[in-house]
């Protein structure tokens, strides 16, 4: 197939930047890294990237394809060559860039490490010497954040991050989720202090661009709100991220609505409410406050209220109620219906067997 890639080249000692576009026959299965590899070997020897396991397992070839953070050895070029697009190549954003599409990872893996990303055991070994074992349920709670390589794509489109610099960033904190949820840690605690201080969990945006773009499923903003909610069963509330959202749960709980009046000062405080009273006076001149008493309660108000009644008496408070929600959206995902069988059509593969076993 004929494929046109428009690549960013860049070098960061010299300053130059320029868009160049190449031209060349590939193999109808190529991958863009094997695109990336026939410029290099073609016509072009001097492009820098990287690479390394070419199977979506090592991480090494995260890129941006036209503006959106992927991993090249992923990507299938059939269908954008037949469509005669031409698709611009670029480094990921957030980080330095040192030559064409190769990015500085140091500020990447300095978070990485702030995580603190290796167990901390807090089990007693049995008696007998052999290994400490944990249900593959209870280590569900983890599975997601597990599928982590460390490609930083979901650093590279963080909008957080694009205005803090400083902030521990999506990649930093599903690895720190890794070890809250992982049952033989014994420093949950002290992991999720760290966590909530300034440039951790709350600075979070909520924009979602790192689940859109991670390519293992690691959803890394599930993790920050699965640590988010850790947090606050721990008592660690002090952010006003976490006041904030403990709000939200509360008038979910008790009108159905978000009770705006009194967002403010739950969350910043009663002194910096009377700072803003100016701003509040316009606001209810404009009939924009929202101001009605007694306050209006939403029609269906009591199927919040038993929701939150269910996750109390059933104990999943914190990250267990996140991780029972990912299971049920698994399942609709895959066509899910209770009594049917699960490999019919229009669900997963159904797995090789032996003829007169199927």
């Amino acid at each position: 197939m004929q494929v046109a890639l428009k690549i960013w080249r860049y070098d960061s000692s010299t300053g130059e930047r320029a868009l160049r576009e190449y031209e060349f026959d590939a193999p109808e299965e190529a991958t863009l890294l094997d695109c990336l590899d026939i410029v290099k070997e073609r016509q072009d020897g001097t492009l820098a990237y990287r690479k390394s396991c070419r199977m979506m397992i090592c991480g090494s070839c995260g890129m941006r394809m036209n503006g959106a953070a992927v991993l090249a050895c992923k990507v299938r070029m059939y269908e954008i060559a037949q469509a005669g697009e031409v698709p611009v190549i670029s480094a990921m954003g957030n980080l330095p860039i040192v030559k064409d599409l190769v990015v500085d990872m140091d500020s990447f893996w300095q978070k990485f490490k702030a995580m603190k990303p290796y167990l901390q055991p807090g089990y007693e070994e049995p008696e007998d010497g052999r290994e400490y074992r944990i249900s593959q349920e209870r280590m569900n709670a983890v599975h997601k954040e597990s599928l982590c390589v460390n490609c930083g794509c979901c650093v590279s489109e963080c909008i957080a991050m694009e205005s803090d610099p400083e902030f521990l960033g999506p990649q930093a904190l599903a690895k720190g989720m890794r070890f809250v949820g992982d049952p033989r840690d014994a420093a949950t605690v002290e992991r999720l202090e760290e966590y909530s201080g300034e440039h951790g969990i709350w600075e979070c945006t909520r924009c979602f661009f790192c689940n859109e773009r991670c390519p293992k499923g690691v959803d890394p903003r599930d993790a920050i709100a699965k640590l988010g909610a850790e947090a606050i069963k721990e008592g660690i509330d002090r952010d006003m991220g976490a006041k904030h959202a403990k709000w939200f749960i509360r008038s979910t709980e008790t009108t159905g609505w978000l009770r705006e009046t009194e967002l403010v000062p739950k969350t910043q405080g009663v002194v910096s409410s009377v700072k803003q009273m100016k701003f509040a006076m316009k606001l209810i001149s404009h009939n924009k406050a929202g101001l009605a008493f007694p306050p209006h309660v939403a029609a269906d108000v009591g199927e919040a209220r038993a929701l939150h009644k269910l996750v109390h008496e059933q104990g999943r408070l914190g990250f267990e109620g996140h991780v029972q929600g990912e299971r049920a959206l698994a399942k609709l995902a895959h066509g899910y219906k209770e009594g049917r069988d699960p490999y019919a059509p229009g669900s997963f593969p159904r797995p090789y067997l032996p003829e007169g076993e199927a």
